[in-house]
């Protein structure tokens, strides 16, 4: 309600926040099919590579001709940024080296920035969020997104003084899956390679999402946000339902699974075997949250939480996401609040490079939901002793040594260029924040 006071004010002094998106695929394409129904927001500037596609998908999503005239359409996300009206930025691109390109503009011309971009953010957060702050913007998550979701959960338990025993999302995950490529992608999905060429479906995108990287890049976000620990060696993918969270999800001293107390985690919805998890959080996010003491811990079942038998833990919950339909919320709450939607604070988890199968010395590496590898969450303390290459880096990028099935991949065993941009740029955020790691 206090956001809409503000929207109010605004639109009474006929002053919409003017927003520029970056990236008119799914998550914008999402995002702007609000707009119209939104008061309070202009979109005065839309950068797509294809600023034709983006004015399809503007007609598809339920613009009329109107607002598309009224709209203006570029190739390059740095025009858009420099446009002196735009308050607020989103960058939608997905892809690593362009999102930090234009957090890194956007901070210039002092633009608040709405990082839809997971793997940006994972691969060198740390550093942006200190850059916008010493240029007096807003850099933060997406809201719409699982991670920025989740960390609200988590900001609401602690605020209300509970600890938060662990933290993540769901998601479709069996162990297969980590070997998936584009060309057996759509097989795990159920439909036919001509289904999702008709639909418009990107494989490498929605392999992502199956071979576990995209998961790995959520939970890390969470983790650098939230001051969370991640698994010493992987998510572990269980299966659990929503009225299993808080028995399942807990550390092994408390009859649960987690090596620490405070960790991010994914939950399937698959049993191992295949079979549906009842009750499944595929499409949510949660929290689990410890009762502080015995009275705390009665009053979870005085109310009808769903707890562990010890009653001392319990679960929040939000069983879906609208991923771009919500994301007014932190493009309002930075234009407005100056406050972001969740955002990096430090390096707690890292998501590496890892070995598809045998890899040979020459091949090109194809990145986040290719053939050839996927990323895996481990701790920063870890990927930086063993030089371990960040999965965001791990593309088009050669080998020089011959590499194992499930090996991950390091610094050492691939040729790169440390006058490339991003690659100094994750340098110098790994040098930020060695010190907090010893």
């Amino acid at each position: 309600m206090y956001l809409q006071n503000l929207i109010s004010e605004r639109i009474s002094q006929k002053n919409p926040v003017k927003v520029a998106l970056i990236g008119a695929g799914k998550f914008g394409s999402m995002f702007l099919s609000q707009i119209p129904t939104t008061s309070g927001i202009q979109v005065v500037a839309i950068a797509d590579l294809s600023p034709d596609n983006a004015k399809k998908a503007c007609k598809t999503v339920g613009w009329d001709d109107e607002l598309i005239s009224c709209t203006n359409f570029f190739e390059s996300g740095k025009d858009v940024i420099e446009l002196s009206e735009i308050e607020v930025v989103i960058e939608a691109t997905g892809h690593p080296s362009a999102g930090i390109e234009h957090a890194r503009h956007s901070f210039k011309h002092g633009k608040h920035i709405i990082m839809v971009n997971v793997e940006a953010d994972v691969l060198a957060g740390g550093l942006l969020a200190k850059e916008a702050k010493s240029a007096g913007v807003v850099y933060s998550m997406a809201y719409g997104d699982q991670p920025a979701l989740t960390a609200e959960i988590i900001d609401w338990a602690r605020s209300a003084g509970f600890y938060v025993s662990s933290a993540g999302k769901g998601t479709k995950y069996l162990p297969e899956y980590h070997k998936s490529t584009p060309d057996t992608v759509w097989n795990y999905y159920g439909i036919s390679n001509k289904e999702a060429k008709q639909a418009g479906m990107n494989s490498k995108m929605f392999n992502s999402f199956l071979d576990g990287t995209k998961s790995s890049l959520e939970m890390a976000a969470i983790a650098n946000a939230c001051e969370l620990s991640v698994p010493k060696n992987g998510l572990l993918f269980p299966p659990c339902g929503m009225d299993d969270l808080s028995s399942i999800l807990k550390p092994k001293i408390s009859g649960g699974i987690l090596t620490e107390n405070g960790q991010v985690e994914v939950v399937s919805s698959l049993e191992r075997d295949g079979r549906p998890v009842f009750k499944d959080l595929r499409w949510g996010v949660y929290a689990v949250l410890q009762a502080p003491n015995d009275y705390a811990a009665s009053c979870f079942k005085q109310y009808g939480m769903n707890t562990d038998e010890s009653g001392e833990f319990s679960a929040m919950y939000k069983p879906f996401h609208l991923i771009g339909m919500e994301l007014n919320i932190s493009v309002f709450s930075a234009a407005l609040l100056n406050q972001p939607t969740g955002q990096t604070k430090t390096f707690a988890g890292d998501v590496v490079a890892t070995a598809k199968r045998n890899l040979k010395k020459g091949e090109t590496l194809d990145g986040e939901g290719g053939s050839t590898v996927w990323g895996k969450l481990i701790p920063s303390r870890t990927s930086l002793s063993i030089g371990a290459l960040p999965i965001g880096l791990a593309h088009n990028i050669k080998l020089n040594k011959n590499i194992e099935e499930d090996q991950l991949i390091s610094w050492n065993d691939v040729d790169y260029n440390l006058e490339d941009k991003t690659i100094s740029y994750r340098k110098l955020m790994e040098k930020e924040f060695t010190f907090l790691l010893d």
